[in-house]
């Protein structure tokens, strides 16, 4: 065995990982309805093979060859070799009779959980997810290695390094931040007008506007491409090929252009991984915490800017073709960022949807970590949803049926979302110590900023833990007191917060 010949072997493997890429992408956004269950022979076979060649003899091989004889591989070599080694060995332990038991369940599950939410009963979900949960904690100790907890081995699999004890901390300062900014907005801030926001923008001018700003941000269309779907995402195929996707509401402007904005952050960060990583393992996010990072830096921290809105404010009322040349830019820019409680996460606004999380966050630590029933977990959604935003769901569709990841046994993939706005909130405080964002948004240019990330983040691809990026980009570990004062800034600028603060004290 040889570094070409390893090489070779996973360039075979990403084949077929594109090709089951490409196959997704034509499912979520064109493939005919009729054409389910031939698309889902191909998926199973191409899959089969991808997965058998992935823990197969070749790549055992290099993995009993390369760990007696490392000096072998070139410096871009050792690192893709240790991340293919970390994949190896979280996969070939597990029972392929669990593995397709879980397979099943989750099938199982997804069919249960669309009938709940039509009834909207939790009880129509409970058996489904009651099975998911327990070929979970039947796994956990396949993939466990030095983590503290059973929660703590699903967070490694979204988010490595990332622990309990970690998010404990930092989720309690963010929860104790978040309240305490929505009970100064109540008691001293002035909501905006958002009156006008339903009026139509037609798909066309919506996309005329967003295509520009992400072509400026620096997302590469001779690289990509912006298609339709119903719930949008981000596909990475290869080096040359990441897609992103949208779903349109004239009446809603907001949900597209925000929403491509966000798809485009994480299309820029797969544009921008080193090419020598390429055909690896590597060649990939390192997390999916880091991944949102991304996509929020691009959709909240950029796009709520005030420079930002007042460069582009121009170019929107133009694309819309005169439907808001009558509101100022002051008006429109403050109804960008009215908050107020919601019940369903991907509704919320970016003020209280760190909470979402948390309540999620806090549930599955509870399922795994203390063995709390099953049966239980509907009152403990509602009472949490009223203890944190004051609001509680009239049924379990609005509850705890609204999200589709147990059903696919996605335990530990919540928590992603909070870090990744934690992590862009501190890279914004490392750029801006380089880089003057709002001089740099005001402007003709917004290279610089992209030229930041790729340089501190997105180059480095999967060959970098994300606690390692973080601390390397920002000079610390994870501090969520940057989300919270970024939080306060803008809320507190938007609800005039601080001029009422400034008449009282005059």
């Amino acid at each position: 065995m040889n570094e070409k010949e390893f090489l070779k072997e996973l360039k075979e493997i990403n084949f077929l990982q594109q090709a089951l890429g490409i196959l997704d992408w034509d499912i979520q956004t064109g493939m005919p309805e009729k054409a389910s269950k031939e698309r889902s022979e191909v998926n199973g076979y191409l899959y089969s093979l991808y997965f058998s060649k992935k823990i197969g003899p070749k790549i055992k091989e290099a993995i009993q060859y390369f760990s007696k004889h490392p000096d072998e591989l070139s410096d871009t070599g050792k690192l893709v070799f240790e991340k293919v080694k970390e994949e190896y060995e979280l996969e070939y332990k597990v029972p392929e009779e669990l593995m397709s038991a879980l397979t099943t369940a989750t099938s199982t599950a997804h069919v249960q959980w669309q009938k709940a939410r039509e009834t909207k009963s939790f009880a129509d979900f409970q058996e489904a997810l009651t099975k998911n949960i327990e070929l979970t904690k039947q796994l956990i100790p396949y993939w466990k290695k030095e983590e503290a907890t059973n929660y703590d081995v699903l967070l490694n699999q979204y988010e490595p390094g990332m622990t309990v004890e970690i998010l404990d901390q930092v989720f309690q300062q963010l929860k104790e931040g978040i309240l305490s900014i929505r009970e100064t907005l109540k008691e001293k801030g002035k909501e905006p007008d958002t009156s006008f926001l339903s009026r139509k923008m037609t798909k066309a001018q919506q996309e005329k506007f967003v295509v520009g700003v992400i072509k400026q941000l620096g997302y590469d269309f001779s690289r990509g491409r912006l298609d339709d779907t119903i719930h949008p995402f981000m596909i990475g195929i290869n080096h040359n090929d990441a897609r992103i996707t949208t779903r349109w509401n004239e009446h809603d402007f907001q949900m597209a252009i925000f929403g491509v904005i966000h798809e485009a952050g994480h299309g820029m960060y797969e544009q921008n991984i080193d090419q020598k990583f390429a055909y690896t393992p590597i060649y990939q996010g390192t997390s999916m915490g880091i991944h949102e990072s991304q996509s929020l830096f691009n959709e909240i921290i950029i796009g709520s800017n005030r420079s930002f809105w007042e460069k582009q404010y121009p170019f929107f009322q133009e694309c819309a073709q005169g439907t808001f040349d009558d509101i100022s830019f002051v008006d429109f820019y403050r109804s960008l960022k009215q908050t107020k409680a919601s019940l369903i996460r991907i509704e919320a606004d970016s003020l209280t949807y760190p909470l979402h999380i948390i309540i999620r966050y806090e549930i599955e630590k509870m399922i795994f970590n203390e063995g709390v029933e099953v049966a239980q977990l509907p009152a403990i959604w509602n009472q949490k949803y009223e203890e944190y935003l004051g609001i509680c769901p009239e049924n379990d569709l609005e509850g705890i049926l609204q999200d589709v990841h147990w059903s696919g046994a996605s335990f530990g993939y919540f928590p992603s979302y909070a870090l990744g706005y934690m992590y862009a909130a501190q890279l914004l405080h490392a750029l801006e110590q380089e880089v003057s964002l709002d001089e740099v948004l005001a402007s003709d240019d917004y290279l610089p900023i992209k030229e930041w990330m790729k340089e501190h983040i997105h180059q480095y691809g999967a060959s970098r833990k994300p606690t390692q990026l973080i601390l390397d980009a920002t000079k610390e570990t994870l501090n969520p007191q940057y989300l919270i004062d970024y939080m306060k800034k803008i809320y507190f600028s938007v609800y005039q917060v601080e001029e009422i603060v400034k008449k009282k004290e005059g």
